[in-house]
């Protein structure tokens, strides 16, 4: 199974972004995660799992796909721009952040940020089909960044920021309005399956089985 961390190896920046028909070429600009890429791997961008499709000492490029564009904050990059970058996790690697697939469930808009000593506050806004994931100390991935939701409210999260992640990741440079791509945790979109499939029978995880045994 191929998975991220959510924690940003680097900032790259875009090279060139080029429009063919629905789906985008981009080249990103990049310098650590470069030393051991080839044709074929997957690299997280702004938290959207893309494909090299060639490269060159300081560049990658990918291919996004009509589909993948509707649904995250990509046709809204242009040259220049900087995005966060983080290679598949190697099955000898550390898991420091949490499960992130790569796949955006949506995007969500930055309504307020805030100041909170050496943290900063960001409250997200976005649709309900995302907020019913969201738990609080739980964990959402912004952008490709792994965080913790401090709060939630009907529509919206909130996320305290560190300096070390905002200085390491593209989160300093978003304002109020911006669009940010969002991933729920996996493992709730996962139980909320096996809890609706329509056959119940077909399965042995049902609501009284994991009530049973402590859920």
């Amino acid at each position: 199974m191929l998975m991220f961390t959510g924690i940003v190896e680097e900032v790259g920046k875009i090279k060139l972004i080029r429009k063919v028909g629905n789906a985008f070429v981009i080249s990103i600009s990049a310098d650590e995660i470069m030393s051991d890429i080839k044709i074929g791997d997957s690299i997280a961008v702004n938290g959207i799992c893309l494909t090299v499709t060639c490269f060159d000492s300081e560049s990658f490029t990918v291919d996004v796909m009509g589909e993948t564009v509707s649904r995250t904050s990509l046709s809204l990059l242009k040259a220049g721009g900087k995005v966060n970058l983080e290679r598949a996790m190697p099955a000898n690697g550390r898991f420091g952040g949490h499960i992130v697939s790569g796949h955006i469930d949506g995007t969500g808009t930055v309504c307020e940020i805030s100041e909170d000593g050496v943290a900063k506050w960001y409250k997200i806004k976005t649709l309900p089909s995302i907020m019913k994931y969201i738990v609080e100390k739980g964990s959402v991935a912004i952008d490709g960044i792994s965080l913790t939701v401090a709060k939630v409210e009907s529509d919206n999260f909130s996320v305290s920021v560190i300096p070390h992640t905002m200085g390491n990741t593209t989160l300093c440079e978003r304002k109020i309005n911006d669009i940010v791509n969002l991933e729920n945790d996996c493992i709730g979109k996962y139980v909320e399956r096996l809890m609706n499939f329509e056959d119940e029978k077909k399965s042995y995880i049902t609501r009284d089985f994991l009530a049973k045994h402590g859920f």
